[in-house]
């Protein structure tokens, strides 16, 4: 691995990278925060899909596309004496060492869960109105709920046993299927909200992050459909004309195929 000196010299030549860029490349000219974003975002999804895939190289690859956005906005911020890197990195440092009491003080801990109580407490002494204030608005509906059970977990507001928790699955589920049988389109869809909260806050209890294990199920039905797929072309056959019944003969080896 790198020593120190080396990690900070190629930080520095990243820099030095994007400095001239920003001097004589025409997109890089043109770039703002707004433009950048919604790349941004691009780049953070496929560092998740590499994590998923436990692809080392792609990861690399895929952290450097990111802390390149990093370099990229703080440049910009710089160009206007709002903030450059090194203010972004002592932020972090700052707040890193403030949220670390257990570590930077002499304050103590017993378990990890005592630490995010006190990062959740800390954040609140910070002049957060809300342990909610952090949850961006913009997340995927799935990733929101479960930082909000998370957060509200930090602070005391949370289930004991995950028995209650999957007791409250079940209760949701039956008033999902009692406003199924009434055809109440809108309660149908509330209730159906309220399965699937339940349900994420169920996988925090069993050490499941959902958003990871529906991407997981999506992944294995793609290469299972696409595997449907290529059986049916090899005998000449389309979707389209084929019977369930047949389909599942080629679905049931796609199990056997990838297992």
């Amino acid at each position: 691995m790198n020593t120190r000196e080396q990690q900070l010299q190629a930080f520095g030549r990243l820099l030095d990278i994007m400095d001239e860029l920003r001097l004589k490349c025409p997109w890089d000219k043109k770039q703002t925060f707004e433009s950048l974003r919604h790349l941004t975002i691009e780049e953070t999804y496929e560092l998740g899909d590499a994590i998923l895939n436990n692809d080392l190289q792609e990861i690399k690859k895929e952290l450097g596309d990111v802390l390149l956005h990093i370099v990229f906005y703080a440049k910009i911020g710089s160009e206007t004496n709002d903030f450059d890197i090194a203010d972004v990195a002592n932020s972090i440092a700052e707040k890193l060492i403030y949220r670390h009491p257990h570590i930077y003080s002499n304050v103590e801990v017993k378990d990890e869960e005592e630490v995010k109580q006190n990062w959740e407490k800390l954040k609140l002494k910070e002049g957060k109105n809300s342990v909610l204030e952090g949850v961006p608005k913009s997340l995927p509906a799935m990733v929101k709920a479960n930082r909000i059970q998370d957060k509200v977990a930090g602070v005391g507001f949370d289930w004991e046993k995950p028995a209650q928790v999957w007791e409250k699955v079940q209760e949701e589920l039956s008033e999902l299927n009692t406003e199924i049988k009434k055809g109440n389109t809108d309660a149908i869809e509330a209730e159906f909200g309220d399965v699937l909260f339940s349900m994420i806050n169920y996988a925090r209890f069993i050490n499941v992050n959902p958003e990871n294990a529906l991407e997981r199920t999506n992944k294995k039905f793609i290469n299972r459909f696409q595997f449907l797929e290529k059986e049916a072309k090899k005998i000449g056959k389309d979707l389209h004309d084929m019977s369930l019944t047949e389909m599942d003969v080629f679905w049931n080896a796609s199990k056997k195929f990838y297992k």
